[in-house]
Order: structure tokens, then sequence, then C-alpha cells
């Protein structure tokens, strides 16, 4: 049977929160079966780096685990600040061994930035122009962006927005792209900056874990260009639209739902935001901050502490990895 401790963060760490008198309170577990037992929650949206996969190779036991939760009736959406479209995050996980029908679906930052550019009946959307500098990935593979009607520029003199994918290169004219270094990105984001154009970030994510390292992403770019005083629309974690949109999926209200994620900032502090409870895994993006030197190994509740209350997140639950 799985040890649970009941741990308790003192009110003056809850400056955000809508009760000043209320004590942040969460569970440690060994593993997610005890609390998938209590059939307490309905829906499950599960991040995948950092909790699913590293993205080269699955963690161990989360395949089992998935198919354990999928037994107690369990309604799972991946929800994911990847760039990349659903159907790329699915068959992503379909050649890692997972199982894509264990799935209700999946929503990623990537797939609410094609729609919304597609369709354009978000009055923000309606407002951009259709010329973008583009942000893209080289070694990963750039994305497309066909059936948007976009025209891609080199020229910010000519761009009416930047469309943030990746980090690695530039998209060019004749669809290639062309890999640059970060700082020379950033070089392009100050001359945008000048211009005042705005900003659409497809991956929100800072940093991600790929294969125990962690790799720059597309809203450290972000950051920098709000830092600069430009205008930034964030897709997906922590904003609410991605959770709102995986509420929808799974037709649950907040109460039924839980978040899991190994980023505070992304998956703990939006699932706080939209009101649903979370699950904190601290093998991923973390695990260095926590002191953790290898998979599965636990965390100091001081440690936790100490970070839920630097990044104003606040998780219901506490587990060392996605195992059951």
């Amino acid at each position: 049977m799985n040890m649970i401790s009941s741990c308790s963060l003192s009110s003056s760490s809850l400056h955000q929160s809508s009760n000043p008198n209320q004590l942040f309170q969460f569970q440690t577990l060994n593993g997610l079966n005890q609390l998938a037992e209590t059939r307490r929650f309905k829906a499950w949206f599960l991040d995948q780096f950092g909790v699913l996969h590293d993205g080269k190779q699955p963690y161990p036991g989360a395949i089992s685990t998935l198919e354990n939760l999928a037994k107690y009736g369990a309604k799972m959406v991946v929800i994911s600040n990847s760039s990349r479209r659903a159907s790329v995050t699915l068959e992503k996980l379909k050649s890692l061994g997972f199982d894509p029908s264990l799935f209700v679906g999946a929503i990623t930052s990537g797939e609410l930035t094609y729609q919304n550019l597609q369709r354009r009946d978000d009055p923000w959307f309606a407002a951009l122009g259709r010329s973008c500098i583009h942000f893209t990935w080289n070694d990963r593979g750039a994305i497309s962006l066909e059936g948007l009607g976009l025209q891609v520029v080199e020229d910010v003199q000519e761009a009416d927005f930047i469309l943030a994918h990746g980090t690695e290169a530039i998209g060019l004219r004749s669809g290639a792209a062309l890999p640059m270094k970060l700082e020379d990105l950033e070089e392009i984001l100050k001359q945008c900056a000048d211009r005042k154009i705005p900003m659409v970030v497809a991956n929100p994510d800072f940093v991600t874990v790929e294969a125990r390292a962690l790799r720059v992403m597309p809203g450290t770019l972000a950051a920098k260009y709000e830092n600069l005083g430009g205008e930034v629309k964030w897709m997906g974690k922590p904003d609410k639209i991605i959770y709102d949109s995986a509420m929808a999926m799974t037709d649950e209200d907040a109460s039924n739902c839980i978040a899991v994620g190994d980023s505070l900032h992304h998956d703990i502090k939006g699932a706080n935001a939209a009101g649903i409870a979370s699950a904190f895994i601290t093998c991923g993006i973390h695990a260095t901050e926590l002191g953790l030197g290898k998979f599965g190994e636990v965390a100091d509740d001081t440690s936790v502490h100490a970070l839920a209350s630097r990044h104003d997140a606040f998780p219901t639950y506490i587990l060392p990895s996605f195992t059951w």
C-alpha cells in the first residue's frame, strides 16, 4: 500500500489566494493507484514531456499506469504545450509504445494556434495580418503552415506579426528553414519590438525535458519579447484556454478533473487558474532544483514547499513519477 503524507504551507505564501487564511495543503503519493481507486476524478489531463516520456522513450511504468487508469474509467486527454498538431502528438505517443485508443484525444498549443489562425473568429486573431516572421524548428523538423493562408517574410519591416513554433530556425519564403542560434533570434525580436508587432507563441514552455536534458522552448523567446515591451498571445498552459478545451472534450466540469504535469509554472499554475485539482510529478524539469539525482527518487517535502511557493503554484498531490 502506498504511503500518503499530508503537508501544509503557511498562508503567507498564498498572496494570490481568494481566501488569505486558507492553508496550502498537498498529499504526497508513491503512486497513482490509491487516487485512481477512489474514482474521485473522471477526467485526467496529462502532460507528455516529463510525465509520460522524455522525448525519446517512455518513463518506466508510464505505459502500464495509463492502462490501469483506463480500467477505472478515466477519461484521459493529453494536454501539451507542443507546437505540433494534436494528430502528430498522438502519432508520437504511438511510436513510443502508448496506445492512442486509451485517450479521448489530445489538445496541443500547436493545434489551438492552428485553429485560431485558420478560423479567425476570435477578435484578436481576426485583427492579425497575413505576413509573419516564423520561428520554427530545424533538427526537430520545421512546422508546416499549410492551409493557413499566411505569407512568411524574412524582413521584419514586412511582417504583421511573429509566429513562434520553435527556437532553432527562421522560416524562409521558399518554405525552407534557416538554422539560427538563440541569440540571433533574440536580435530579430528586438527589431520586431521596435515595430510593436504582436507575437503568437505556439509553445509557451520555457524548457522541456529531452533525454534527461533541458532544452530551450519558444516560451523563453516569448518572455524575452514581453520584457522588450512586445505583446504576446500565449496559446497554452498556464492559460485557461487549453484546460477549457480539455473539459469541453471530456464533457466534465472542473470539480471532476485533475491535471498531471511536471512544470509548476505551466501545468500546476494553469490547473490552479482553471480551478481543477493537480498532481505534480517531481522527476521532470524541476528534478535538479529539487535535488533529485535519479528517476523515482522522492523529493523532500520542504524543498517542494519552497519551490511551489516561489512559483506561486500549488499542487493538490505530489508524486515522484507517473507510476502506479
